[in-house]
């Protein structure tokens, strides 16, 4: 999909870390390619402001040290968020405001079409992870979301399963959009060889990754598992994993070399909306252990092994059955590599413009084919 004639201008959140910084700057800089002019509005704590950089033409970086919304005190300051957030909007003349943080819409009129990614939310990760009530501090954060969602022009969710569990949960008359997330290929690598470990990569902290599943299976595995992230999160939430190699955040150089040397790589997670992690590990021909969930069946089913979720005896079994058998290492990280292909970044572009221009149907912009 390329702009017809003129140019579009798109407000476009961004949290400061994670997978939600990875899609956005992904995107933006695809955008921009295109022709469309972006500001990408960053929110939550900056830990490294040099991290924020984004180095391509077409795409303004502000950060706005406004709250991300599962960590905002109250709705009031999530309102606030909100309203600073359409005065920007205002002030960049943008045609159309692409949420990341879908709460900040709640009750907040935007002067133009407004289009929310549901990437993940409290609601549907307490379903997956605990499957109790919501406690009071989620329940009215989750409020917001049914908000948001009732009042966005669009939603788009990447992938088909959890835009039904999305629209499950909030009780949505139509699924969201799917527009699957992309990375960029790397060149190729060299062939798999002997497995030198096994790595994983995310919010250690998270209990919806299930790396404590991964640390009890740990001692039945004959390699060293490495485990890149933080341990601590933003909400104060810990994890002391003793039997994993803790590597800490990594940036984008560090996690490259880490794919680079080809490990077996795993994702134990009881909750994942999409895993950019996973995709670029594929993308760099690694071989992938995967828990058997929805949206990890619906992107890599035939191209990784799975595993129950939760299941420590049998994540320690597919690990060890690929650490001790490189032909089957080998075949697997060919199949990701393979796989990964359907999910890059044009992709993901071609996507969203598809569904910017639904939501710019009454607007005097026009993308064409």
């Amino acid at each position: 999909m390329a702009m017809a004639d003129g140019g579009l201008r798109v407000l476009l959140t961004t949290d400061a870390v994670g997978g939600v910084r990875t899609y956005a700057a992904g995107l933006a800089a695809g955008l921009a390619r295109r022709g469309v002019a972006v500001t990408l509005a960053v929110l939550g704590p900056v830990p490294d402001p040099d991290a924020l950089r984004l180095d391509e033409p077409g795409v303004t970086v502000v950060e706005t040290g406004l709250p991300l919304d599962w960590l905002a005190e109250d709705a009031a300051a999530i309102g606030r968020a909100g309203q600073a957030l359409a005065a920007l909007a205002r002030e960049t003349r943008a045609d159309l405001v692409h949420l990341n943080s879908p709460a900040l819409l709640a009750g907040t009129p935007f002067p133009c079409p407004v289009v929310v990614a549901c990437h993940s939310c409290l609601k549907t990760w307490w379903d997956a992870v605990r499957g109790t009530p919501l406690p009071p501090d989620f329940a009215w954060r989750t409020e917001l979301v049914r908000r948001a969602y009732a009042e966005a022009d669009a939603l788009i969710a990447p992938t088909e399963a959890f835009a039904r569990v999305t629209a499950d949960a909030y009780g949505l008359a139509r699924a969201p959009d799917c527009v699957r997330n992309g990375a960029a290929r790397p060149a190729e690598g060299p062939p798999v060889g002997a497995a030198p470990h096994v790595f994983a990569a995310g919010r250690l902290w998270d209990e919806g990754k299930g790396m404590a599943v991964l640390d009890a299976a740990a001692r039945d595995v004959p390699l060293p598992i490495l485990a890149a992230g933080p341990t601590e999160g933003p909400n104060g939430a810990r994890t002391a994993l003793p039997s994993l190699r803790t590597l800490g955040p990594l940036d984008a150089a560090a996690m490259a070399a880490q794919l680079a040397a080809r490990p077996i790589v795993c994702a134990p997670s009881l909750y994942e909306p999409f895993g950019l992690t996973v995709l670029e590990a594929a993308a760099a021909g690694c071989p992938l252990v995967l828990s058997d969930i929805p949206t990890f069946r619906e992107l890599w089913d035939g191209a990784a092994l799975f595993s129950p979720p939760g299941d420590a005896p049998a994540l320690a079994a597919a690990l060890a059955d690929l650490a001790t058998d490189p032909v089957r290492r080998a075949g697997f990280a060919e199949a990701a590599r393979t796989r990964s292909a359907r999910y890059g970044i044009d992709e993901t572009v071609d996507g969203t413009l598809a569904v910017y221009r639904r939501g710019l149907a009454a607007t005097p912009w026009s993308l064409a084919s």
